[in-house]
């Protein structure tokens, strides 16, 4: 057994500074199947760096306080759907979807994943803007070495790298 206050869990961001409070609550549990991730979200901030898929993973979100505004991608049509305060949303492997704050009231919120407590790098897809195809189109996703993430196109082989900034 192993219990954890969610104020004394570390402060980890994404490396694209898209949120400024995220506590990844399992990694303190030291959870083995199971991803669970605190948010407080200020306007215009997100829960991740853009429309993204997990193919191996199903995520639940839950809005404790605030609205969470999500984008999905359902049959290459893009859908927002608005989760409020005491709701949750479900989205299964394989399916786009991007959660963020769009109104001036703080989101407090979590993220749960699984299975697994981190997620298998290789099985996340990213709908982000190519230069040389001059459109979004699915990217591959790895974390490089210093912690940021390299994206790699899946439809001409373009990669970038978006490094950590403090």
């Amino acid at each position: 057994m192993k219990k954890v206050t969610i104020e004394d869990v570390d402060i980890l961001t994404n490396p694209m500074n898209v949120h400024s409070v995220r506590r990844p609550v399992s990694r303190a549990l030291g959870t083995e199947d199971f991803a669970m991730n605190y948010f407080e979200l200020e306007s215009g901030e997100s829960f991740s760096g853009g429309l993204h898929t997990h193919h191996d993973q199903e995520e639940v979100f839950y809005v404790q306080e605030g609205a969470a505004t999500f984008e999905t991608l359902v049959e290459e049509e893009r859908e927002t759907v608005t989760v409020e305060a005491g709701e949750a949303i479900r989205f299964a492997p394989g399916e786009f979807q991007q959660g963020s704050n769009e109104d001036d009231e703080t989101v407090v919120g979590f993220a749960f994943g699984a299975p697994g407590k981190v997620h298998d790098w290789d099985e996340i897809e990213s709908l982000t803007y190519c230069r040389e195809c001059e459109e979004k189109t699915g990217h591959g996703l790895t974390v490089t070495d210093t912690g940021g993430f390299k994206f790699d196109c899946t439809e001409c082989g373009t990669t970038f790298t978006v490094e950590r900034s403090e």
